[in-house]
């Protein structure tokens, strides 16, 4: 069973950091891309950032320059560095993996529980 857990969340002021970790577990040979979605309430998820397997790396606009996405393959780890958070930042933030690929085949659609982030004073 393949599961992503997502950490490193938490409350912090406007200007602040945060790095938000997601580790994948379970019986995993490969993981393709991998990506950080967030949903703030009332609205909809939406794609944070995405890093895919020939290194391409994109972002939303309004993140750009202040969050740096990166993966630790050998550790099976997505990492999400946010500088300069904002109060528009505050959403709980999913880890996503759209192809997992297991010993005896693959596992697509996995997500995390969620990590809440809050920005405020």
């Amino acid at each position: 069973q393949v599961q992503l857990v997502e950490s490193g969340g938490g409350l912090v002021q406007p200007g602040g950091s945060l790095r938000l970790s997601c580790a994948a577990s379970g019986s995993i040979f490969s993981i393709d891309s991998m990506a950080w979605y967030r949903q703030a309430p009332g609205k909809s998820r939406e794609l944070v950032a995405a890093i895919f397997t020939d290194g391409y790396i994109s972002y939303i606009d309004s993140v750009k320059g202040r969050f740096t996405i990166s993966r630790d393959n050998a550790k099976n780890t997505l990492y999400l560095q946010m500088n300069s958070l904002e109060p528009e930042d505050t959403a709980v933030y999913f880890c996503h993996a759209p192809v997992v690929r297991t010993p005896t085949g693959f596992k697509l659609d996995t997500w995390g529980q969620g990590t809440q982030v809050t920005v405020s004073s």
